[in-house]
């Protein structure tokens, strides 16, 4: 309801309507109405169900007022209401329960504000005065493109620590930059984000793929379980009986969303859901791609470094070597660097030790590791996507894109790849 308001949403919807229950409410609200130069028409006689069956069927408005004197369960009634109304809409609420607990829950669930009945003109005025503000004034659509950065992390195998580094990389990110950050963990059944971060997985990310509809800004401040002040996370533990059947929009829409909502965003996802869903890379413009340095992590990187090619050109793809023994390679680093075709661009030092610390306090692994070897290596991973995303000049994947934009950015991609100089920095290691 209250989520960010996006541009093109506001083609066919009304200014302002309202729902009262009694009389007297609504000659209060259709004289107020009139006086800001709205239609009186647009003031309905019923209360919150008659708005959430109206607007079922039709446009929310921009502004929306709701008598909710007449539910029994207002709270229950409000997220009906809010699964109906698009984003960008502002709600307004009135009843007859004067209580602290209700006014708060109200507000947490995305209203905007509570007025007690009897109604009064002034107080009418007042708050659609303020909803009017509210939605004239500027909101960032999406088009400063540049502060989100979107970071897909892929394992090569299972086992090489993509989980373990996604997680740590989405910490690094919320806490060593100062940027609010969303991990998404895309392993539905066996995921070990919220596991890592000791934090309860929630039903967010499976009512999400259930409900594609209800994903907007509002979801997401419900859904998400945070796990400090700038890190939260949206993941499952769906039960191993319960396939989840979807065809990537849900995955789509939670990305955009997360463009908005977040500075950061960071997603886990497990290699198989590459072939599933190909389409998925569209709304990341980094690829962390995870590795060990052994004869079959080396084919397999061979093949997920090609699809990547293929399906996502505009992603700009670093290569991290995870828990590497100098004295117990199965081929060496040359080796393994020569039939992948690229250098590494980091090296993460493999510390037992550390692992099981970090696992026993319910903790990150970089921030358990802060101050060791393997620490900065993780402070490493932060400047190289902080650095590709800066030389990014637009985010890749927005569909606002012109035809001229796109042939721009693959232009880009046409000079030399930067190994090189990343493989100078590396070899200190």
């Amino acid at each position: 309801m209250n989520a960010p308001f996006k541009l093109g949403m506001s083609a066919a919807r009304d200014i302002f309507q309202a729902y009262a229950c009694d009389d007297n409410s609504i000659s209060i609200i259709r004289s107020v109405a009139v006086e800001m130069g709205w239609e009186a028409e647009r003031v309905y006689k019923g209360g919150l169900r008659n708005a959430v069956q109206s607007l079922s069927v039709a446009a929310s408005p921009q502004i929306l007022f709701v008598d909710i004197a007449e539910s029994i369960d207002p709270l229950n009634d409000i997220n009906g209401l809010a699964e109906v109304c698009e984003p960008g809409t502002i709600v307004i609420a009135c009843g007859q329960v004067n209580d602290v607990r209700l006014y708060r829950d109200l507000l947490a669930s995305g209203i905007q504000d509570y007025l007690l009945k009897p109604l009064n003109t002034d107080h009418i005025r007042d708050a659609l005065s303020t909803a009017q503000a509210a939605f004239m004034a500027p909101r960032n659509d999406g088009t400063e493109a540049q502060s989100h950065i979107a970071t897909a992390v892929i394992g090569v195998r299972g086992g090489v620590g993509a989980s373990t580094f996604a997680t740590s990389l989405a910490w690094l990110l919320s806490e060593q930059s100062q940027r609010t950050t969303a991990l998404l963990d895309l392993d539905l059944h066996f995921g070990t984000g919220a596991l890592t971060l000791d934090v309860e997985p929630g039903r967010g990310l499976i009512d999400a793929i259930e409900n594609p509809s209800r994903i907007d800004g509002l979801f997401i401040e419900r859904a998400m379980v945070r796990a400090s002040e700038r890190l939260a996370i949206l993941s499952a533990e769906a039960p191993m009986n319960q396939p989840m059947l979807t065809d990537g929009g849900a995955f789509h829409q939670l990305e955009e969303e997360f463009h908005t909502a977040f500075e950061c965003s960071v997603a886990d996802i497990p290699r198989h859901m590459l072939i599933q869903y190909p389409q998925l890379m569209a709304d990341f413009n980094i690829a962390v791609v995870v590795t060990e340095i052994t004869l079959a992590a080396a084919r397999d990187t061979i093949r997920l470094l090609s699809w990547l090619r293929a399906n996502a050109p505009h992603v700009k793809v670093l290569v991290v070597a995870d828990k590497m023994q100098p004295n117990a390679l199965e081929i060496s680093r040359k080796d393994f660097e020569q039939s992948i075709e690229r250098s590494i661009d980091i090296i993460l030092p493999y510390d037992m030790r550390l692992a099981a610390q970090a696992a026993k306090l319910g903790k990150p692994l970089a921030e358990i590791a802060r101050n060791s070897k393997l620490g900065n290596a993780y402070s490493m991973v932060v400047s190289h996507i902080l650095d590709a995303a800066d030389s990014d000049d637009a985010m890749p994947g927005k569909k606002s894109g012109s035809l001229l934009t796109r042939l721009g950015d693959f232009k880009a991609l046409i000079p030399g790849k930067g190994g090189k100089g990343k493989q100078d920095a590396n070899e200190r290691l």
